[in-house]
């Protein structure tokens, strides 16, 4: 099983495309806009033409109405033949159609239409006069009005003769209206063409647009699964904002993973440690255990025997006493503690633990290159323990004889020190876990804490440490510490 997954999780779903979807809504959005403006433009454009057409047909009947208000002509004159002659041509014939495109009636003050010229009004005439409920009113009134003559829509004005009869005359706008209309149906018509079209051409910008975002649901998913490798990958069109998203999720992805693989190796180190502790442990263990059941049974009769008992159990103890006090030392370095920083002569040192290594093994040469004062801003029990450490190395794991030499140097603002002996040297193999803990090189002495301990501090100062070997070689540690 998976450790990524927890039981009773399920990896996120897969996208699906419907109105609830980012893909439906961003259609929805756009087209709800573009039908928004084409209604308000259609509405915009039909207002303005229906304004322009309703401006010409009342220019046409005020002019005429001023034309005839002006003639101060009687209704008698207007029966003479000329005088008709002239309504005639201003107006058209008065046609008894049931909706002419134009229509002339005379009317009395109270308002009944009156022969004009020996023709008896008609009915187009009376309805006419009849929609106009005060003649008076519509002669006043500075611009035309809306009425309605046997169902069919008309702009109507009028004048007051010189003998005080009333001449109204109206222009059809039915044709106005049926424009309208048409322009209407044709609007709709190719808006509805556009929504559809551009409803189409969103849907599929849109599910091009949201390629990256499906690919990275599908590598949260394998990621979800257990699959810590998957990234996101780069689209051919990427815009500003997804590439940013991408750039951020991919860096987020491999901090997990890093996380996770730090998590696990951690986790493998620590049960790698506890066995080998345990391991280390047991043998000393086994060692007093077995010279204790020895004295309790009465087998140590001798006092030779009791004396060498007592001795090999007190090494045992001081052995494991010193193992126990590496792994603190270990588990502390762990922990990043807090050193005590003041500035420490490393030269003194270096010089301190020559001497001592002349005094543990007096035949074996030792050369020191650490003259003068180089100071460094660093813990000075920690320093001793790396150098102290590297010494016992050396006088563990080479012969008496084998020279030594301890190197310190400033260089670009670092301090270098060097141990390096000139024994048997370690293989390839053997030099790349040479900080590992509890790797000792062939089964060697030793608990194999030491430089993994010399590491820990180093690392804990900002510094690294590094080795150079080979078979025959010998072998060089080199720990580099900045001058703070």
């Amino acid at each position: 099983m998976n450790p990524l997954v927890r039981p009773g999780c399920r990896p996120p779903p897969r996208s699906r495309h419907g109105v609830h979807s980012l893909r439906g809504k961003l259609t929805i959005a756009n087209v709800g806009l573009l039908a928004v403006g084409i209604v308000v433009a259609t509405a915009v454009s039909l207002m303005g033409m229906r304004h322009y057409l309703l401006d010409q047909v009342d220019a046409q009947l005020l002019k005429t109405r001023d034309s005839l208000g002006g003639s101060q002509l009687t209704l008698r004159q207007i029966d003479s033949l000329s005088a008709l002659a002239f309504v005639h041509d201003r107006l058209g014939p008065a046609a008894d159609e049931s909706k002419p495109d134009s229509v002339f009636a005379a009317v009395d003050r109270h308002g009944r239409a009156i022969e004009v010229a020996g023709f008896r009004p008609g009915d187009t005439q009376r309805a006419f006069a009849a929609a106009v409920d005060d003649p008076a009113s519509l002669v006043r009134a500075g611009e035309p009005r809306d009425v309605t003559v046997n169902g069919a829509a008309y702009r109507a004005t009028g004048t007051r003769l010189a003998d005080g009869t009333y001449v109204l005359f109206a222009a059809s706008t039915d044709g106005l209206h049926k424009g309208i209309a048409q322009a209407l149906k044709l609007d709709l018509a190719v808006g509805t063409l556009l929504l559809a079209l551009l409803a189409c051409l969103t849907m599929f910008s849109v599910r091009r647009r949201m390629l990256p975002l499906e690919a990275m649901v599908e590598t949260s998913s394998a990621i979800a699964e257990g699959d810590l490798t998957r990234r996101v990958p780069s689209s051919h069109h990427p815009t500003q904002e997804v590439e940013q998203l991408r750039l951020a999720l991919n860096s987020m992805l491999h901090q997990v993973e890093s996380a996770y693989r730090t998590r696990e190796d951690s986790a493998a180190q620590l049960r790698r440690f506890v066995g080998d502790a345990s391991h280390e442990l047991r043998t000393p263990l086994a060692a007093i255990r077995g010279y204790l059941q020895l004295y309790e049974k009465g087998m140590l009769t001798d006092p030779a025997e009791r004396r060498r008992a007592w001795d090999r159990m007190n090494a045992e103890a001081d052995r494991m006493g010193r193992l126990v006090d590496e792994l603190l030392t270990l588990a502390r370095l762990d922990q990043r503690p807090e050193l005590r920083f003041r500035n420490v002569d490393l030269s003194r040192l270096v010089r301190d633990a020559a001497a001592d290594l002349r005094a543990q093994q007096p035949g074996r040469p030792v050369t020191v290159d650490a003259d003068g004062t180089l100071l460094v801003r660093a813990d000075e029990s920690g320093l001793r323990q790396v150098l102290g450490n590297l010494v016992g190395n050396v006088r563990t794991h080479t012969p008496d004889d084998v020279p030594v030499r301890l190197g310190l140097e400033r260089v670009d603002g670092v301090l270098r020190l060097c141990v390096a002996d000139k024994g048997p040297g370690l293989a390839e193999e053997d030099a790349a876990r040479v900080f590992d803990r509890f790797f000792r090189a062939g089964g060697g002495a030793g608990s194999g804490l030491g430089l993994a301990i010399v590491e820990g501090v180093v690392r804990a100062h900002g510094g690294n440490v590094a080795v150079r070997t080979a078979p025959g070689e010998g072998l060089a540690v080199t720990v580099t510490l900045p001058v703070r």
